[in-house]
């Protein structure tokens, strides 16, 4: 009877996390605002929050996160929260790999052999490598974290550049996205916008697959 009950409670949990997964994964910016709007009592927490849960979970979408801030806090605010969020997140994921890689981190790179070649790059290069891809939206960022926390690089190295590179990344996505009303009413800045994302995404997955594939 226990067991019968346990397997239930199991399974519900499991088609639960199931259900929040597909919706966090599928967000779309109309989402974020409202979520926005429904914590807008605790001032900046929940725009700084949202980008700091994107490093620990990277299938959240940080592009529609980052326009949603711009958009409900302004182009400033919206880029600071962001900014802030995004950055603490990368150095969380970078701490917590510092501290069990010396434990896991032969093993993670023998279960990674594809991304030999990125972990070789950041311990050669260290500021480089990590500066680029933190500007790059399409990056795999999380990676990078990783691979910068189980090598031997400083770490106020790898703070300087991820706090240099996402203020690149996230600045130019609040600037394109904080006021999509006149995106639509002067096509030039919709063209603008697409050609600086088209060029984003091309230089990232050169990158991935330089380094990464």
């Amino acid at each position: 009877m226990l067991q019968l009950l346990s397997d239930r409670i199991a399974a519900f949990a499991a088609t639960r996390w199931q259900e929040w997964m597909t919706y966090l994964k599928g967000m779309s910016l109309e989402d974020i605002q409202a979520l926005l709007d429904r914590y807008s009592a605790l001032g900046p927490l929940p725009g700084i929050l949202l980008p700091l849960a994107e490093s620990l979970l990277p299938f959240l979408p940080l592009i529609v996160i980052v326009v949603g801030n711009a958009l409900s806090y302004g182009l400033w605010l919206g880029f600071l929260y962001s900014w802030i969020g995004a950055s603490c997140g990368a150095i969380l994921v970078f701490l917590l790999a510092r501290r069990f890689g010396s434990r896991y981190g032969e093993r993670i790179r023998r279960r990674m052999p594809r991304m030999e070649r990125l972990f070789s790059w950041v311990e050669r290069k260290g500021f480089t490598p990590i500066f680029i891809l933190s500007c790059l939206p399409f990056s795999p960022s999380a990676v990078v974290n990783i691979a910068s926390g189980i090598s031997k690089i400083p770490t106020h190295t790898f703070v300087t550049a991820i706090i240099m590179g996402k203020a690149v990344m996230i600045f130019t996505l609040c600037f394109l996205g904080h006021d999509l009303n006149a995106l639509v009413h002067q096509p030039w800045r919709l063209l603008v916008a697409g050609v600086i994302l088209a060029a984003l995404w091309f230089a990232g997955k050169r990158l991935e697959g330089r380094y990464v594939g």
